[in-house]
């Protein structure tokens, strides 16, 4: 199910792009360019750290969803899809973390 409201999603911003920015808030993102979306992106990470030191359960979770949507967001406007990101995750499932992050320096 996870996997599957990703996916979705990630449909739904494709289509948003051709959307009309005073109709959809993701198109309206697009219309202020990738510059703005990075910003979202930031700010959403901001919050999701200032949530995680409040130990709040509930604020953690919320934050943590704004994050991953305006990433996807991010991701749709360099068309790059979610599976690309979930290949290279797998590609890195049962790695030490060490090495992995040794194995892209020596690149």
């Amino acid at each position: 199910m996870s996997g599957d409201i990703i996916n979705e999603l990630c449909r739904t911003l494709q289509e948003r792009k051709s959307a009309d920015p005073t109709d959809s808030y993701v198109a309206g993102l697009y219309a202020k360019g990738t510059d703005h979306i990075l910003k979202k992106v930031g700010e959403e990470a901001a919050e999701l750290l200032i949530a995680a030191k409040g130990g709040i359960r509930d604020e953690i979770i919320h934050e943590t969803a704004d994050l991953w949507f305006h990433s996807l967001v991010l991701l749709a406007q360099c068309d790059i899809s979610s599976d690309e990101v979930m290949s290279e995750l797998e590609r890195r499932f049962g790695q030490s973390g060490l090495e992995e992050k040794a194995s892209r320096q020596q690149q």
